[in-house]
């Protein structure tokens, strides 16, 4: 859009905006500004391309999932707008008073690099990082041709939401500051504050110095109390002075200005909280009794007690509470943690926080010196089906549950959390083949009116969950992982949930996969490929099974050189880059070889039914192109990559490699290495398609000419082995169009079939050994783990930038 229509509708000579400059900071920031103009509203504004692209939301923004903001998009801003607040003049467009609402960063979901695209097709989905805007959200347009400024501003699900009404107005911001005493501000009245958060941990402990306290399953909630004004806010800091106002009534009993930190509960007959009736409570109807625990007291009478030992602030705030109904202190224990958290399980609750007697309290920040110990149960259930989404792009709301009692498959919960939407993309193509109109069990009672889509009972799924209900259900279970190794007894039918079943195939010496709705020939699997480590085919395809949609990013719209090893490691080898007689659904690209003087029919990798067909060839270790179909000539990423000679070690390898962390830290770019899975390691450098195979090379040699100055004894850029001697060779020239390297997550024909695996930096180090790295070892060692390795394929670095800071 440009700013050509923000300079048209403004008078900059009665008008106090700023003027219309473009910026090219790209610092993704995001601004909500309350303007009251004719009408008050919000207006959301983001950082993209050098302007604010902006949104008039009428309601305002909501962290309630529940709620969809309409979001009129409005002509672009420019960046300087982030911090104007002002009135502007009667007779002016959008005459009125303008404040910041809340500011902060943003990022996509998916890509910073691609959110321009993203922009375009109408789609975002950003985590913003605001004081009070935080967590997912979801901007899309309307689909409707005349209705194209209407977009839609949508709340996800997650651990910063609220299920309380939201009003954006109710919201503290006229004469409430943001404060963060992590940043060593003092806090008054007139703060509001985000609270101190404990940290999770697992194994409970006895310690005379810490304290320890019951875990009430609540809602978190300050208040502020001052000469009989009381706010009563949650964590995010809505207002709950009417939604529970028995406790905003009890509060204005306190005869002391104060700051006081709780938790909002509803108690059973024994005592124990009910978070279902507190999240739907109604004073009128809602069974059990509303009670504010008080744990903690952040200014008291004129003075911030947050520096004060907790211990003190503890004591103080005893003496301070009126003998109320609904506002209890909240007792402690010293030093017998693990009593305290038995007897906290065996009476029905949560778990108990155990804090340092003498901790300081740190608002807006998760602190050591507190712990949450949770009883949290994991178990394993089986898929039976799923809940659609009101959502048309969610594929699914969440699954349907069951477990094996007496040889009877019996309900036991819904679980809708613990997935991303991508997760959930992938979830879904592995369930459209069991999906079956024969219901599993009847459970309509406990769907609430949504539809069930049934499943034939054969996929195993690892949940989590705080406790079972008296009705056999878990409560909050929430999704882990796929069990791609286990099998279950449903009556006389023996459930496999072996991913595709490839156990079946041992007996077979020819069978077939049926993936992405392509059958794939899988032949001779009982064959021996490393005879030291007693490996065979089906290993290599039970491991890339298991990787498969950890791998495939790296591989996808990539031309690819198949290297293959068709009897195993001691047999021989051969690269093929032309392709033949492939099945129809395999998908290739011809490329012209200036060599051969023809188009070469590369493959390409799009989807795990190729990548089986791959390794059924014999290709053991897979080599994708740095650059895409989309552009052949510019690669995502350059590579060093560290090549020892017989007489160097391993040692030497990872010295060389903290040298190159060196060099790339003093030019101020992210490099991302891994086990080359053979005998060295390799660096890479995001370059996001930038830069052509020339400039990713000569850049690269740069590089690694500042490295061997750092190791002139021990490194070298000499190609011929001969004259390299006894040092490590800094290969650049892998950096040429065509040029392949084992990808990340691939197996090597090396002894013990060990794998090319991404590491952290603090990995590399002495005692590091890539032989921990194989296919047994790397599908359980990523497991819990996020992709170190992804933001190979996002935005680039800036060369120019990087030498310069070289040369400094």
């Amino acid at each position: 859009m440009g700013l050509d229509e923000y300079r048209r509708k403004r008078n900059f000579t009665t008008t106090p905006e700023p003027k219309d400059i473009y910026s090219n900071e790209h610092k993704f920031r995001f601004v909500v500004q309350r303007h009251r103009a004719s009408h008050l509203h919000y207006d959301l504004r983001l950082e993209i391309a050098g302007v604010l692209k902006s949104w008039a939301i009428p309601k305002g923004p909501s962290m309630n999932p529940k709620d969809k903001r309409l979001a009129v998009h409005t002509e672009d801003h420019p960046v300087n707008y982030l911090t104007f607040e002002g009135v502007i003049p009667k007779g002016n467009y959008g005459a009125g008073k303008m404040t910041i609402w809340d500011s902060g960063y943003y990022e996509s979901l998916y890509d910073n690099a691609h959110l321009i695209t993203d922009y375009t097709s109408g789609k975002l989905k950003l985590t913003f990082q605001g004081n009070k805007l935080k967590g997912l959200f979801t901007l899309v347009r309307s689909s409707a041709m005349h209705k194209k400024n209407q977009w839609l501003l949508i709340k996800h699900q997650d651990e910063v939401a609220t299920s309380l009404n939201y009003n954006a107005e109710n919201y503290i911001t006229e004469g409430f500051n943001t404060t963060s005493k992590s940043l060593g501000n003092k806090i008054d009245l007139k703060s509001y504050i985000t609270p101190m958060l404990a940290s999770p941990a697992k194994e409970i402990f006895n310690n005379k110095d810490w304290i320890y306290e019951l875990k009430y399953d609540g809602y978190r909630a300050l208040a502020n109390i001052d000469s009989g004004r009381v706010e009563l806010y949650s964590r995010n800091g809505i207002s709950l002075n009417e939604t529970f106002k028995a406790i905003h009534t009890d509060l204005n009993n306190i005869e002391h200005s104060a700051i006081l930190d709780g938790e909002i509960v509803i108690l059973d007959k024994k005592g124990i909280p009910q978070f279902n009736a507190l999240q739907n409570y109604n004073p009128k109807t809602t069974k059990g009794h509303l009670a504010y625990y008080v744990f903690d007291v952040l200014f008291l009478n004129g003075h911030d007690t947050t520096e004060l030992p907790l211990i003190n602030r503890k004591e103080l705030l005893k003496n301070l509470l009126p003998d109320t109904s609904h506002i209890s202190y909240c007792d402690h224990v010293e030093g017998m943690g693990i009593t305290v958290y038995n007897q906290a399980i065996e009476l029905g609750m949560e778990g108990i926080i155990a804090k340092k007697a003498n901790s300081k309290y740190y608002t807006n920040s998760r602190s050591p010196d507190w712990l949450k110990f949770k009883k949290i149960e994991n178990t394993e259930a089986i898929i039976c089906g799923f809940t659609l989404s009101k959502t048309k792009s969610r594929k699914f709301a969440s699954l349907i549950l069951g477990m094996v009692k007496n040889e009877e498959l019996i309900y036991v919960g819904t679980c809708g959390s613990g997935f991303s939407d991508n997760e959930i993309d992938e979830l879904y193509k592995k369930f459209e083949v069991y999906i079956t109109e024969r219901p599993v069990f009847e459970i309509s009672q406990h769907l609430k009116g949504r539809k069930p889509v049934w499943m034939l009972p054969k996929l195993i799924c690892e949940v989590k969950f705080s406790e079972w209900t008296p009705n056999n259900i878990m409560r909050q279970p929430i999704f882990l992982r796929l069990r791609e190794d286990k099998s279950v007894t449903v009556g006389k039918i023996n459930v496999s949930s072996s991913k595709h079943e490839i156990n079946k195939m041992t007996k077979a010496p020819e069978s077939s996969l049926r993936l992405n709705n392509n059958e794939v020939p899988i032949t001779n699997i009982d064959k021996l490929y490393w005879p030291n480590a007693n490996l065979t085919k089906y290993d290599l395809l039970d491991y890339y099974i298991k990787m498969s949609d950890v791998i495939l990013p790296y591989l996808k719209d990539r031309p690819q050189s198949l290297h293959r090893h068709p009897n195993g490691i001691q047999g021989e080898s051969f690269y093929q880059k032309d392709n033949d007689n492939l099945p129809a659904w395999v998908e290739t690209i011809p490329i012209y070889s200036k060599s051969s003087e023809r188009e070469i029919n590369y493959l390409l990798c799009q989807n795990e039914a190729t990548l089986l067909y791959m390794n059924n060839l014999g290709c053991i270790e897979l080599h994708p192109w740095h650059s895409t179909m989309y552009q052949l000539d510019k690669p995502d990423y350059s590579i060093i990559d560290l090549d020892p000679s017989e007489d160097n070690n391993f040692e030497q390898v990872i010295e060389t490699a903290q040298a190159v962390k060196f060099i790339l830290n003093k030019a101020r770019i992210k490099g991302y290495c891994k086990t080359s899975g053979s005998k060295g390691l390799h660096i890479y450098i995001p370059l996001g398609g930038n830069y052509t195979y020339a400039e990713a090379r000569d850049f690269t040699k740069l590089l690694c000419i500042y490295i061997q100055e750092q190791l002139p004894d021990l490194t070298t850029l000499e190609r011929s082995i001969k004259k390299r001697g006894s040092k490590i060779y800094l290969d650049y020239l892998q950096n040429r169009k065509g040029q392949t390297i084992a990808s990340a997550y691939s197996v090597r024909p090396r002894p013990n079939a060990t794998v090319s695996t991404p590491l952290l930096w603090n990995e590399v180090k002495s005692g590091l050994r890539i032989e921990d790295y194989t296919i047994k070892t790397v599908p359980q060692h990523i497991e819990n783990t996020k992709d170190r390795f992804k933001k190979i394929l996002g935005k680039g670095i800036d060369m120019e930038a990087a030498l310069k800071n070289l040369s400094i």
